[in-house]
């Protein structure tokens, strides 16, 4: 069995989501989602070490075999966003590296395609086909959560039709 952690980058909220691929399996299982509240009225250098602390935690916990994390794009009319966001995301190839994980950057693009169908899904959509296809009662919440689950189990069923 091999387990996938997917991690949605931010810097007041960083969704996550653990899936486990069974050998022989080509859908990976949910094993456990959520998120890293940061509080946004701490400096940036606060917030950082308490994504480092707590991503640690998680890691520890879930034992995955592979982090797969969000890549990092930039919109021109909000280049800001996307330098902040290279720091959150920074500290969690820190971690990946520190426990010697494999590594899988996903465009968001590619990942929505894999879960929706469409590269410019919507939030919501993400959503609904997560829950759609984990089965489950509602869908995750917040979004961050979701766009966690997506990149595991996008990186999940990469791996599956790698091993076929």
């Amino acid at each position: 069995m091999q387990r996938v952690l997917g991690i949605d980058p931010g810097l007041r909220v960083t969704g996550y989501g653990a899936v486990a691929l069974r050998d022989g399996a080509l859908e990976p299982e949910l094993v456990e989602a959520g998120v890293i509240r940061l509080d946004g009225r701490q400096s940036i250098e606060a917030r950082l070490q308490q994504l480092h602390e707590e991503l640690t935690g998680i890691i520890e916990e879930l034992a995955p075999d592979c982090l797969a994390v969000e890549k990092l794009y930039a919109h021109y009319r909000h280049p800001r966003t996307a330098i902040l966001m290279a720091h959150a995301r920074g500290v969690i190839l820190l971690c990946a590296q520190q426990f010697r994980l494999t590594l899988a950057h996903l465009p968001s693009t590619e990942v929505k395609k894999a879960v929706t169908g469409y590269g410019h899904a919507s939030k919501q959509q993400v959503q609904q086909a997560v829950a759609s296809q984990l089965r489950l009662e509602q869908p995750p919440q917040p979004p961050d959560v979701a766009d966690a689950i997506a990149i595991a189990l996008t990186h999940g069923r990469r791996i599956a039709i790698a091993r076929l």
